[in-house]
């Protein structure tokens, strides 16, 4: 009977595991703009809430040379608002569905968009998910690579480099990372590279989400687990003894 007590001492004071499934990024799906449907538009005129953009210092208000764009769908392959579009034939939306990035790699023109994360465990790992997809301006010639150059705090990585033909695109492909929080609060970044210059490679991006990796117990959680072993350890050693039979 007293392992039966001591068990559901233990089931009270041992805590489940805290999977953290609490969404961390603020308009990841890049719905919350101004942009009308069938537009697209310089992120700087887009009315883009809760991210920010590097507005390329040194340049006129009015041409930031920072050529990434706010998307409605259908409009990857189209020239609207005074942008470009890629070659015919990208899908019409992403499988995040709705508005995307349109940006462009080319180190001339390109710039950061970025938002910070706040609510952070230091020492936490976290999956950053999006979809990316690629594609070179409509009329210009030879092959293209795209990619994004992601920044959480001081971790850089990149995502899957496309290699693409002359006039070619790639459809949407989901991409993961892992990054470990060093403080309470980070800066989340996406830069749009690729090569060659002036025969510009385009990165799009979409349905961004940030969130604790599944499965691993956040710092609090260990603590309470040290301290319910230890009260069931107390327990244990309250127990009488059996007298010794001689």
């Amino acid at each position: 009977m007293k392992k039966f007590a001591i068990a559901a001492l233990a089931a009270l004071i041992l805590p489940t595991p805290a999977f953290a499934d609490v969404e961390l990024i603020k308009n990841g799906s890049f719905e919350v703009n101004k942009v009308a449907d069938g537009d697209k538009v310089l992120i700087h005129n887009a009315g883009l809430t809760d991210w920010s953009f590097d507005p390329r210092p040194g340049s006129t208000p009015n041409s930031t040379r920072n050529y990434t764009w706010v998307a409605s769908p259908g409009t990857a392959d189209k020239a609207t608002s005074g942008s470009f579009g890629v070659y015919p034939g990208f899908p019409i939306n992403s499988p995040d569905g709705g508005d995307f990035i349109f940006a462009d790699g080319d180190t001339n023109y390109n710039g950061a968009l970025y938002q910070t994360v706040s609510g952070l465990t230091v020492g936490q790992k976290y999956t950053l998910n999006f979809w990316q997809a690629a594609g070179q301006q409509d009329g210009k010639t030879g092959p293209t690579t795209e990619m994004w150059k992601v920044m959480f705090g001081n971790d850089v990585q990149y995502s899957t480099k496309f290699l693409l033909p002359e006039g070619g695109h790639a459809d949407w492909q989901q991409q993961s990372m892992t990054f470990v929080a060093s403080q309470t609060s980070q800066m989340l970044s996406f830069l749009a590279e690729g090569t060659p210059n002036g025969h510009p490679p385009i990165s799009m991006l979409d349905g961004v989400s940030l969130k604790a990796a599944v499965g691993v117990p956040e710092p609090g959680t260990w603590a309470m687990m040290i301290m319910g072993f230890g009260a069931v350890a107390g327990v244990m050693r309250s127990r009488p003894r059996k007298a010794v039979r001689a």
